[in-house]
């Protein structure tokens, strides 16, 4: 009886891993950048990166190799639910902003990238 009890508890510790307490308080973990629609809403063409430091906050990673990419990454895991992550990626060329790229997009109304995509073909076509 003895054996078969010891046997049961150390067998038991290979698994505790996948043994939840009930009633243990799990943490929310977030980390990183907040990010919402209204700080990407606010994103326009020609944006120093001092102004969008200002509107997004210190970037989470700034490339040492390129200078004029900056990624915002923000990660949530709710107490014993699966993480997620969002990124957004901004570029710059001559210090100001040119686009951005990753998991938002702006709100139709608040578009300001895509006509100056359009514009920018327009002119190089008028160019030629």
């Amino acid at each position: 009886m003895l054996t078969l009890f010891s046997t049961l508890l150390l067998g038991s510790c290979g698994s505790v891993t996948s043994f939840a307490f009930p009633g243990v308080y799990r943490i929310n973990i977030p980390q990183g950048n907040i990010i919402t629609q209204e700080m990407v809403d606010q994103l326009r063409p020609g944006l120093t990166k001092r102004q969008v430091n200002f509107i997004l906050g210190t970037p989470l990673v700034k490339d040492t190799f390129d200078q004029d990419r900056w990624d915002y990454v923000y990660s949530y895991q709710p107490g014993g639910g699966e993480r997620v992550q969002e990124r957004l990626t901004v570029f710059f060329e001559n210090n100001q902003l040119t686009r951005f790229a990753g998991d938002f997009e702006q709100t139709p109304e608040n578009d300001q990238f895509s006509n100056v995509d359009e514009t920018s073909n327009d002119v190089s076509s008028v160019s030629q």
